[in-house]
């Protein structure tokens, strides 16, 4: 049944479509002008176009990419008409730089603006919130750079890039601190079993409690606690 299925399969309209053989060797001069019309349009844009996009510069490269992938195998599509929108892209790529640099409102529009995520030790609530971040990958993103607590942590900034900047205390000055290593907040507390540091696993406030009820958090007004940690960073 398979094999007989298999002899009457359409392998010319499986493999090409309902294109001809012939069009392979289009194919193939379409993708290079395409690809050497993106390398023109990237040198162009400059490096900042290809380092540490910001939100309006990949706009651009995936305006850039869709403008040039469907040529490269449609036939129905002119490279004429594709090499237009590289220009008018990279023409408006142009004129907002050029608003972007004169205004910073218009710049903080277009591109957004750097948010401080973590201050003292402790999270900024209102900036984290705004920025729409999972605490389970903001804590992957500080573990990747070698932090294991909060504590250690003078300030965390989250750039326009979305690149996460990090100053550290050093290492006399580390304070308690949330611990974020992928365990740390499972088994959060309401009594404090010891006199200790505790977190809030919420904003990372930390103070020291005696044995007994933990009370909420004068910061955020949640009550679930973790023991804190003192650790300092591993370089």
């Amino acid at each position: 049944m398979l094999s007989l299925f298999l002899l009457e399969l359409n392998w010319k309209e499986l493999l090409m479509g309902h294109e001809e053989w012939s069009f392979l060797l289009e194919i193939i001069l379409r993708t290079a002008i395409m690809f050497l019309t993106i390398i023109a349009g990237l040198r162009i844009l400059g490096k900042r176009g290809v380092k540490q996009l910001s939100i309006f510069e990949l706009v651009v490269i995936i305006g850039l990419g869709s403008a040039a992938g469907d040529p490269m195998f449609n036939k129905d599509v002119g490279i004429v008409s594709s090499i237009l929108v590289f220009i008018v892209i990279i023409l408006l790529y142009t004129i907002i730089t050029i608003f972007i640099a004169k205004s910073k409102n218009f710049e903080k529009l277009v591109e957004g603006s750097s948010a401080c995520l973590i201050r003292e030790g402790e999270f900024a609530i209102d900036n984290f919130k705004k920025e729409n971040l999972g605490s389970d990958e903001f804590f992957a993103e500080l573990r990747l750079k070698g932090v294991s607590q909060l504590g250690q942590i003078e300030t965390a900034i989250v750039e326009s890039s979305g690149e996460i900047s990090i100053f550290y205390f050093e290492d006399e000055k580390v304070k308690y601190g949330l611990p974020i290593m992928p365990e740390s907040l499972e088994d959060s507390l309401k009594m404090a079993e010891k006199e200790a540091y505790y977190s809030c696993i919420f904003c990372g406030y930390t103070e020291l409690k005696t044995k007994g009820n933990t009370e909420k958090c004068p910061k955020c007004r949640k009550d679930e606690w973790v023991e804190a940690s003192n650790k300092r960073r591993v370089t």
